[in-house]
C-alpha cells in the first residue's frame, strides 16, 4: 500500500512538471506580439483584458496553493505566470494610447487589486482552516470555467468567418495538452479544484481543434463583384449642316459608337434663315443607319445593369 501511494505521488509529481513547463509555454506564447509592440512603439489595436484576467486568475490559484499543504507545483508556475503576466500589462501601459491606458490602469486596479484583495481579506476573516480551502477553491474553479469558456466567442467567429486567422493550432494544441497534464495532477492528487476545470478546457481544446481541422483549407467568405460586359449595337447617325441631309444627295457621315458607354444626343440648331422647307422636314426625320446600310426608325436603347453582385463561400 505504501509502494502504491508512492508510486501515485512520483506519478503526480511528474504531471505536475510537466504542467509547470506546458503552462510556462503558454504564458510565453504572447512574447512575439509584445516584441513587435515595442518594436513599433504602438500596441495597434491589441487588447489588455486577456492579461489582466489571466493576472487575476494566477493571483487566485497562488493564493490557494498557499492555503494547501503539498500545492508547491502550483504556487511555482503561478508565481511566475504573476510576473510573465504583469511584464506585459506594464509594456502594455508604456505603449498603449491614452484611452486604452486609462482603461487598463483602472481594470488592473479593479480586478487585480481591488477584487483579489476583497476575496482574500474575507476569505482570511469569516472562514478557517478546510473551509477557507474549499471557498477559495470554488472561486479559483469559478474563474477558471469562466477563461477556459472565453474561447466561445473565437469558435463563434470561426463558424461565421470560416477562417481560422483568429484561433491558432498550436495554442489549442497546447492548451489542450495542458488540460489533460493538469487533470492528471489534479486527479493523482485528489485535488477536485484542479481537476474539475480542466475537464472543460479540454472539451473546449478539443472543439477549437476540431474546428481547425475543418475550416483550415476553406476561403472565408467575400464579395466578388462579376461585371457583364453591356454590348450595344453600334449605330451610325447622320449629321448634316443643322442636322438635316444636303441637298446634293451624299449625307456627310458621323459615327456615333455605343459600346459600353452612353453618348448624350445633342442637336445643334441652325442660324436663323439657313434652313429651307426641305431641310426643315428631314430634320423631323431622325433615322439610324446600321452597319448594312439599312434604314429603320429609332428605337431607345435598353440598357442591363452592368453589375451583378455573387457572394463566395
Amino acid at each position: 500500500m505504501a509502494f502504491l501511494n508512492m508510486e501515485q505521488h512520483t506519478w503526480a509529481f511528474t504531471f505536475g512538471i510537466l504542467g509547470n513547463i506546458i503552462s510556462l509555454m503558454v504564458f510565453l506564447s504572447p512574447l512575439p506580439t509584445f516584441y513587435r509592440v515595442y518594436r513599433k512603439k504602438s500596441t495597434e489595436g491589441f487588447q489588455s483584458t486577456p492579461y489582466l484576467v489571466t493576472l487575476f486568475s494566477c493571483l487566485l490559484w497562488m493564493y490557494y496553493a498557499f492555503l494547501k499543504s503539498g500545492s508547491e507545483l502550483l504556487l511555482t508556475i503561478n508565481g511566475v505566470g504573476c510576473v510573465i503576466e504583469t511584464l506585459y500589462i506594464a509594456m502594455y501601459l508604456v505603449y498603449a494610447p491614452k484611452s486604452a491606458r486609462f482603461l487598463t490602469a483602472k481594470l488592473f486596479i479593479g480586478l487585480d487589486v481591488g477584487l483579489f484583495g476583497i476575496i482574500a481579506l474575507v476569505t482570511m476573516l469569516a472562514s478557517a482552516g478546510t473551509l477557507r480551502v474549499q471557498v477559495v477553491g470554488w472561486i479559483c474553479v469559478a474563474v477558471a470555467l469562466g477563461v477556459f469558456a472565453a474561447p466561445l466567442s473565437i469558435i463563434r467567429l470561426v463558424i461565421r468567418t470560416k477562417s481560422v486567422e483568429f484561433m491558432p493550432f498550436s495554442l489549442s494544441f497546447f492548451l489542450v495538452l495542458s488540460a489533460v497534464v493538469w487533470f492528471a495532477y489534479g486527479a493523482l492528487k485528489k485535488d477536485i479544484f484542479v481537476a474539475v476545470p480542466n475537464v472543460l478546457g479540454f472539451v473546449f481544446g478539443i472543439a477549437q481543434m476540431a474546428l481547425y481541422m475543418a475550416y483550415r483549407n476553406k476561403k472565408p467568405a467575400t464579395v466578388v463583384l462579376v461585371h457583364e460586359e453591356m454590348k450595344l449595337p453600334e449605330h451610325v447617325k447622320e449629321v448634316g449642316a443643322g442636322g438635316a441631309k444636303p441637298q446634293g444627295g451624299a449625307p456627310t457621315e458621323g459615327r456615333i459608337s455605343c459600346g459600353a458607354e452612353v453618348h448624350p444626343i445633342i442637336d445643334v440648331l441652325p442660324a436663323a434663315g439657313a434652313v429651307d422647307e426641305e431641310a426643315a422636314a428631314a430634320a423631323d426625320e431622325d433615322v439610324i443607319r446600321d452597319d448594312h446600310n439599312m434604314l429603320r426608325p429609332e428605337q431607345p436603347a435598353i440598357i442591363k445593369p452592368d453589375v451583378a453582385i455573387v457572394v463566395q463561400a
